[in-house]
């Protein structure tokens, strides 16, 4: 990995852009140490998308497709970064079948990502969209707590990911408190009861969507 390093690698402090949604690009990154935020812009401002931590790839699909970055990447902490042009790229994925296949499954991954927000989006009811997301969330990206599990995540990112109002995903939110199937622990992070819970609720909310009240 030092080889590496010595050969792709390059050191960032924390607020460093490196690369704007609607950039060229030419190369792509995988975090060795600290952490980077990819942002969007959604219905006039940012939204969060991820927190990279190390070990992941990202900016890929620019270099892949030749298409102009979908996002905008800022290193959060001082980060170390293996930055890889498109020919270097090619011939990693062509010469070696593990980088090659975890490739292929990171991309499956982010598709199937991308089916499950799909899914969110075209459900009617709002409730059901939350519910929906935090239940995806909590198995994808849910940590441990108890009887339950904690997701780090905040009401701006809930709200851009089922196409909501902030306003409108606070209040639903709210609502799941006082029904007990969630805590929300600040700003940036909610706690689940359990995750049974949510599926039972789910469950109500579809026959609510298909049947009516």
């Amino acid at each position: 990995m030092s080889d590496l390093f010595e050969r792709f690698g390059r050191s960032y402090p924390s607020g460093t852009v490196l690369f704007r949604e609607g950039d060229p690009g030419e190369e792509m990154y995988v975090i060795q140490s600290g952490r980077v935020q990819l942002t969007r812009r959604v219905r006039g401002r940012e939204a969060h998308l991820a927190t990279l931590p190390p070990g992941e790839f990202f900016g890929e699909m620019a270099i892949v497709n030749n298409r102009p970055r979908s996002a905008t990447a800022v290193v959060t902490e001082d980060s170390q970064l293996l930055v890889i042009d498109a020919q270097t790229f090619e011939a990693m994925v062509r010469g070696n079948a593990e980088i090659a296949l975890r490739f292929i499954k990171k991309l499956a991954a982010r598709l199937a990502q991308a089916n499950s927000q799909v899914e969110v989006l075209l459900l009617q009811d709002l409730n059901h969209r939350v519910v929906h997301h935090l239940r995806y969330l909590a198995v994808t990206r849910g940590a441990p707590d108890g009887p339950g599990v904690r997701i780090d995540v905040d009401v701006d990112q809930i709200a851009d990911m089922v196409g909501a109002k902030y306003d409108d995903a606070l209040a639903c939110l709210k609502r799941l408190e006082e029904a007990r199937l969630l805590r929300r622990d600040g700003e940036t992070a909610i706690q689940i009861a359990e995750v049974g819970k949510l599926d039972q609720f789910l469950e109500f909310l579809e026959m609510k969507e298909n049947f009516g009240r």
